[in-house]
Parts: structure tokens; C-alpha cells; sequence
């Protein structure tokens, strides 16, 4: 290494081009994951596809989790290069899939594609980070990261609503592959050099990127490292059973037993992919595990349905139910600047409970302007809150996660938390799926669907006060403090 590149900074020669591509990846996936929310009601509508509204949103989440884990343990074996290019692949044919669709089951087979890429995308990157840039430069690639999160977070919402009404849905997939490929062309050049496994200081590190980015604790070693295929299973066998569930809707009579299988099954697949008590909310890293899935799930259970009720029942255009999304991002971004900056003024394991107390609070004022047809905008401001409350809880959890595992738990408890925070999400949409189906009015529907997000958030009000716990041995008091920058770079709208 050079002496300039001993000082050079991430929009600086040799990492310029790479920063600005892994920054457009993340954009571009960000972008998608907001556009979808905001014109799924008009596809659904488009396609006669009302029964598998919520798959649409949870078979991405699901599939995503075997993306994760595969792409972490191909690139401990291999290095990040094949992950990465494999994962904007399936991204990229996901979309276009999803673009073509002429049906609604069309559609969720993109979806499904695409949910695999992005999983897999979003560890293959974190370990591009890993071996691309030194530690000293790591934060600022996770602040890079969440800045690309934030904008599509802002303005995706309206501008999907907006192709949508003067074009066509489908160009709010097909548009964004044509992106693709320059994006992945600009991390090109850094990837020539990138080794295949970190180097003895990499792997002892308690930088958050590089244990997260094996997403499975493996010890470096290249092809020393096996395939895991036990965690590959569990993943897949969890990702079936949230398809399992979504769809035993369609199935008259038996549907609710096999929705219960399913959703058993589900729950037997994901503990070894967690730590020991993360369901039984044993306090401290369990909880604060299982506190992550939870909230996923109040909060993504909710938002999905928002835009579906401001233009279902309020008739707003998709543009304008997409606001509704954009102010709860905004809420989310400045909340998660607000805890960054009072540190360690501000507990984590208070920011968690003042969190999950505003994510409740704000699901049932959705709840009740569901109930009672109250004006639109009391549930588009209440969702506000909602965005607020998660952005206290996401980048504490993150904290919590990495400052509660020893150094060599990091990778396998960083990878827990995110396979909670997707099928925590997972789960909740099939199960809302299952009511909104079920109920015989538009108005029953999504009351329905708000009462079920409303119990699940006074769960994660309940297990909030169990995250906090002593720190065990041969954790090191410093991860605290550098946990708080990446989790507060990398969280935002993670």
C-alpha cells in the first residue's frame, strides 16, 4: 500500500469506483424495496392478485434468509467476488421477471428470485468492505451505505407512485435493471485484487463488518472452511414454511391447520440459526435477537397495508400513498441521527423501550382510524411515530447484538440478528396475509390485519426491558463504542 493510499479516503483513488458501486447496489435495492410497497396495491388490483398480496412482500423476506446464509459461507470459502456477481445476477433476473409479469403468481416468482439475490447481495458486499478497504474506512462505508438507504427511503415512494400512473408498474422493476449492470461495472476493478480470505488481522478484528459478512462465524480459511449445509437446510426449510403459510389460504377447509404446521415448522427451523433462548426471550442477547424480529414484524406488518388503506379506502393515487411512506422514512433517518448523537446519554436498552412503545402507539392510531373512518391523514401522520420508534430501536439492537457476543460469536450472532430481522418480517406478512383474506370486508380486512400487528408490538413492548444484561466474558468494553458508529451508519433504514 502506498502512502496515499495509507490516507486516501472512500471517494478517493484506489476505493472511488468501488465506493460509488456498492453505494448504487444499495441504492438501487433500497429504491426497489420502497417502490414495491407503494405500487403493490395497483398490481395487486392490475392482476387480480388480492390473495397473494402479503407473498409478494413476504417471499422475498424468506428467500432472502437462504440468500444470507449461502452467500456468507461461499465467500468464507471463497472469497466475495462469485457471491457478489451470483447475487446481482439473481437480483437483476428477479426484476426482470417481476417486470414481464402478466399474473400475480408471475410476479411473486420474481419477487422470490429477487429476495434471493438481495439476501444474498447484502452479505456479499459486507464482505467486499471487508477485504477492499482497511479498517480505518470502514465506518465511512457503512455512513455511505445508510445515506443510500435514506434517499430512495425519501423519494422512492413518490416517484414509483408517479412511473406507476404515467407509464406502467412494470417499468418500476424493468427500470431499475438497466442500473444494474454499470453499478456492479464500477466494483469490477476493486474485485481483480480482492483476496479470497482476510488476512490473520481481518479475522481477529472486532470491526462489525467482517464477522457479519461471514453471516455464519466460520474461521477464515478459504477451502478449509465447509459448506454449510446444516444452515443452508434450517434456512430453507424456514423459508418454505413462510411460502407454506402464506399460501394455505388458498386451500378451503384445511388452510388454517396447515397455516399452524407451517408456522410450527417455522418456528422449529429458525433455532438453530439463533442463540440459544432467543424464543423463550431469556434475557440479554436473546432477547435483544429476538426484540429485532419482533419489531420487524409490528412495524412491516403495518406498512405494507398503509398505502393498500390510503388507496382502498380513501382513494388516494399511489403517489400520494406513497407520502405516507416517505414521512415515516424521514421519521426513521432523523430519530436514528437523534440517538447517534446522545450516545451513550441515551441507554440502548431505554431507546428500545421508548421504541417499541412508539411503534405500538402508532399502530393502533392506524388501528383506529381504521375502525372508526377517521380522516386519512390522522394515520399517515400517526405513522410517523412509527418510523420514529424504529429508528431508536434498529441501531441499539445492532449495538446490543455486537457488544453482548464474545469476538468469536460475533459473525454467527450479527447473522441472527438479520435472518430474525427478515423472518420476524416474513412471518407477520403471512399471517396478515392469512386475516386480510379471511375477513369478508375491506373494512374487517384491515382492521383485522391492524389488530394482529397491534398484539405483536405489546409483545415487543413486553420483551423490550429483557435486553438489557451484564456483558459476559471475554467481551471487550471498546466494541461499544465502535458497535454505536457502524450500527448508527449502517441501521438507519437497514
Amino acid at each position: 500500500m502506498t502512502s496515499h493510499d495509507a490516507t486516501a479516503g472512500i471517494l478517493q483513488r484506489p476505493y472511488l469506483l468501488a465506493t460509488a458501486g456498492a453505494c448504487a447496489l444499495v441504492f438501487l435495492a433500497a429504491f426497489e424495496s420502497m417502490a414495491v410497497t407503494t405500487i403493490m396495491p395497483l398490481v395487486s388490483r392490475d392482476l387480480d392478485g388480492a390473495g397473494l398480496y402479503a407473498l409478494a412482500f413476504a417471499g422475498p423476506l424468506a428467500t432472502g434468509v437462504i440468500g444470507m446464509v449461502a452467500a456468507g459461507n461461499w465467500a468464507d470459502r471463497r472469497g466475495p467476488a462469485a457471491p457478489l456477481y451470483a447475487s446481482v445476477a439473481l437480483f437483476a433476473a428477479g426484476l426482470l421477471i417481476a417486470g414481464t409479469a402478466l399474473s400475480m403468481q408471475m410476479l411473486v416468482a420474481g419477487r422470490l428470485v429477487q429476495g434471493l439475490g438481495g439476501g444474498a447481495m447484502t452479505v456479499a458486499l459486507y464482505v467486499v468492505i471487508a477485504r477492499v478497504y482497511p479498517a480505518r474506512l470502514h465506518a465511512q462505508v457503512f455512513a455511505a451505505f445508510s445515506a443510500a438507504w435514506v434517499i430512495p427511503s425519501m423519494i422512492g415512494p413518490f416517484a414509483a407512485g408517479v412511473v406507476a400512473e404515467l407509464s406502467s408498474w412494470h417499468w418500476v422493476f424493468l427500470g431499475v435493471v438497466g442500473l444494474v449492470v454499470p453499478a456492479l461495472a464500477m466494483i469490477l476493478p476493486a474485485m481483480r485484487g480482492v483476496r479470497s480470505t482476510p488476512d490473520a488481522r481481518e479475522a481477529g478484528s472486532s470491526e462489525p463488518s467482517s464477522p457479519k459478512a461471514g453471516a455464519g462465524g466460520a474461521k477464515p480459511g478459504g477451502a478449509d472452511v465447509p459448506w454449510a449445509f446444516g444452515r443452508m437446510g434450517w434456512a430453507a426449510l424456514a423459508a418454505l414454511a413462510v411460502l407454506g403459510l402464506n399460501l394455505s389460504g388458498q386451500l378451503p377447509g384445511v388452510g388454517w391447520v396447515i397455516a399452524a404446521v407451517a408456522l410450527v415448522i417455522a418456528m422449529l427451523a429458525v433455532r438453530p440459526l439463533v442463540p440459544r433462548g432467543t424464543l423463550g426471550a431469556h434475557r440479554g442477547l436473546p432477547s435483544v435477537i429476538l426484540m429485532r424480529g419482533v419489531a420487524s414484524a409490528a412495524f412491516f406488518g403495518t406498512e405494507v397495508y398503509v398505502p393498500y388503506l390510503l388507496t382502498e379506502r380513501y382513494s388516494f393515487s399511489p403517489a400520494f400513498a406513497g407520502l405516507a411512506l416517505t414521512g415515516s422514512a424521514i421519521a426513521w433517518a432523523a430519530a436514528s441521527a437523534v440517538q447517534g448523537r446522545m450516545g451513550s446519554r441515551l441507554g440502548n436498552a431505554l431507546a428500545v423501550k421508548i421504541g417499541s412503545a412508539l411503534v405500538l402507539g402508532s399502530v393502533v392510531i392506524v388501528l383506529v382510524t381504521t375502525v372508526l373512518a377517521w380522516p386519512a391523514g390522522v394515520a399517515i401522520a400517526g405513522w410517523l411515530f412509527a418510523g420514529a420508534g424504529m429508528g431508536l430501536m434498529y441501531p441499539r439492537l445492532s449495538v446490543m447484538t455486537l457488544a453482548l457476543s464474545k469476538p468469536e460469536d460475533q459473525g454467527f450472532n450479527s447473522s441472527a440478528m438479520s435472518i430474525s430481522d427478515s423472518l420476524g418480517g416474513a412471518l407477520s406478512l403471512a399471517v396478515t396475509g392469512l386475516v386480510f383474506s379471511a375477513l369478508t370486508t375491506t373494512a374487517g380486512s384491515f382492521a383485522g390485519v391492524f389488530v394482529l400487528t397491534s398484539a405483536i408490538a405489546v409483545v415487543g413492548l413486553v420483551i423490550a426491558p429483557r435486553v438489557a444484561a451484564r456483558r459476559p466474558p471475554g467481551v471487550e468494553h471498546a466494541v461499544d463504542a465502535e458497535a454505536h458508529r457502524a450500527a448508527e451508519a449502517d441501521d438507519v433504514r437497514a
